[in-house]
């Protein structure tokens, strides 16, 4: 029997990758709390920024934007590992496994995205602070996210297309989601390199940014000094979240030191769930205008009380 047509009559995947695991009950209780905590979160982030219309501005859209893309890329895979740790469902349809690759890499593409036309919005506020509003208006902030999604979606689209009429390696995945490298280890190296690409433009991006920024920083007083570093902290941090485990993998693999599988599914899954429950807690504790709705809040609950 042929490959393809092996692949016709393959209907279900059998996810593999906590096969090892010792404690799955444990580990999937953590991982339930976590992306619980981390939709909350995102979803408290996008209520004050929509019903506050003071928050109505660029940098709170992008902001806004960050915690649709964080739900959206942490629930593409979290609640189907989830449902195998704790409820032993370790099976997925061949067209469910398709659509979620396809969440799955718009959600992490739009992660990369997202954090990108961050470090510009910045660079633009503090490099020209005067033409800043001129420059970002909320309808131009809106359609350049419009343009990103649907980028991303075209992009990852491509992808999948050409992923559709490949036979599949094997009916057993060795990860624990459908992921490219998953399902088409084979045929991986075209979307490895692609990947790789989009994920090297935007760091260097962000990079370029913060070195225009630092270069600018010097004519600046010692009290806008710190304004800037504390907006700027706050987006480094978002960053180190979401490329840190990307360039351990890197690091490690260029000093000659072999990951095993489950190591680089750690890395992956803190990949997936570090930056959605980060996200949302750094601009809620970073940010002033946010930070003060929420004490009013909770003001008027202890009036209340």
């Amino acid at each position: 029997m042929s490959l393809q047509n092996a692949s016709i009559k393959l209907t279900h995947f059998v996810i593999g990758g906590f096969d090892t695991v010792k404690r799955p009950v444990a580990v999937g209780v953590v991982m339930l709390i976590t992306y619980l905590l981390a939709v909350f979160a995102s979803l408290v982030n996008i209520i004050f920024i929509v019903s506050d219309k003071q928050l109505h501005k660029p940098m709170y859209l992008l902001i806004c934007n960050l915690a649709v893309v964080d739900i959206f890329y942490t629930s593409s895979v979290i609640p189907t590992m989830i449902g195998v740790l704790l409820a032993g469902v370790n099976t997925i349809s061949y067209v469910e496994c398709l659509i979620q690759m396809y969440v799955y890499q718009v959600g992490a593409t739009m992660e990369m995205f997202s954090l990108t036309i961050m470090a510009f919005d910045r660079f633009i506020a503090i490099i020209c602070p005067l033409q800043y509003h001129s420059y970002l208006t909320n309808t131009r902030t809106l359609v350049f996210t419009y343009i990103l999604w649907i980028v991303a979606c075209s992009f990852v689209l491509f992808t999948l297309v050409t992923a559709t009429p490949l036979p599949p390696c094997y009916s057993r995945l060795r990860y624990t989601f459908c992921d490219y490298a998953a399902v088409m280890r084979k045929y991986f190296n075209q979307t490895a390199i692609i990947s790789f690409f989009v994920s090297f433009f935007t760091f260097t991006f962000i990079c370029l940014s913060y070195c225009g920024i630092l270069v600018f920083v010097k004519i600046l007083s010692n009290n806008d000094k710190k304004k800037m570093g504390s907006t700027l902290v706050s987006h480094l941090i978002c960053v180190s979240c979401l490329y840190g485990p990307q360039f351990v993998i890197v690091i490690l693999t260029r000093f000659g030191v072999v990951l095993t599988l489950e190591e680089r599914q750690g890395l992956l899954i803190g990949t997936i769930l570090g930056p959605p429950l980060v996200n949302p807690f750094v601009y809620c504790l970073r940010t002033k205008e946010i930070k003060i709705r929420i004490f009013k809040i909770f003001r008027k609950v202890n009036t209340a009380g």
